[in-house]
């Protein structure tokens, strides 16, 4: 199974990007959008000068547990920039969210409370909210976050849309936004308490 394969499978289809596209921002954003695939693993990220954006991670269900995501962390912390990625909300009837929001907060990401983000699937059509977690070498604020999402969404995740899929994204200002008084749960801080 290739690499587009292994995503497809793992992710919901209102979450992934065409092949088309993926292909496109390897080879024409080749400076920024990259590829790093094993045996057992696909982890796709853009790397600008001032962050690092996870894209997707894909860790093959045999090799779970066994430190692969873990390495995979520590290889993008290794370059000393803030990491951004999203994840969907909890849903306690999916583990898996719920194996995944555990395994960022061990890795030491925190969820950007004060950003909203909602972008509607060209698969779907449906709107599809995900929450934003962020690693940071120097503890970066989630203003500072914001403004490092616009600039991947503007660059990555709406980067030839018309051309792929027929119609675009909403404008990053629709779809990302900012409020420091937010009220905004910690999806982290609830796990704690969900486990206690």
């Amino acid at each position: 199974m290739n690499w587009y394969e292994k995503l497809k499978q793992y992710f919901p289809i209102e979450e992934m990007k065409s092949r088309e596209h993926m292909e496109t921002l390897l080879k024409e954003k080749g400076d920024v959008y990259f590829k790093d695939e094993g045996p057992h693993h696909v982890l796709m990220y853009a790397e600008f000068p001032s962050f690092i954006f996870i894209d997707y991670v894909y860790v093959s269900a045999a090799s779970r547990g066994q430190g692969l995501g873990h390495k995979l962390m520590e290889k993008m912390k290794e370059k000393e920039k803030p990491i951004i990625l999203e994840v969907e909300p909890v849903d306690y009837d999916d583990t898996d969210t719920e194996k995944r929001l555990r395994f960022y907060q061990r890795e030491g990401f925190k969820h950007a409370q004060s950003i909203g983000y909602t972008r509607k699937s060209l698969a779907t059509n449906e709107p599809n909210s995900m929450e934003i977690l962020y690693w940071s070498p120097e503890d970066a604020s989630e203003e500072q976050i914001y403004e490092q999402m616009k600039k991947m969404y503007e660059e990555i995740h709406t980067y030839k849309d018309t051309q792929f899929y027929g119609k675009s994204y909403e404008p990053v200002d629709e779809a990302i936004t900012y409020d420091e008084d937010k009220d905004n749960d910690d999806i982290l801080a609830r796990l704690e308490k969900e486990k206690a």
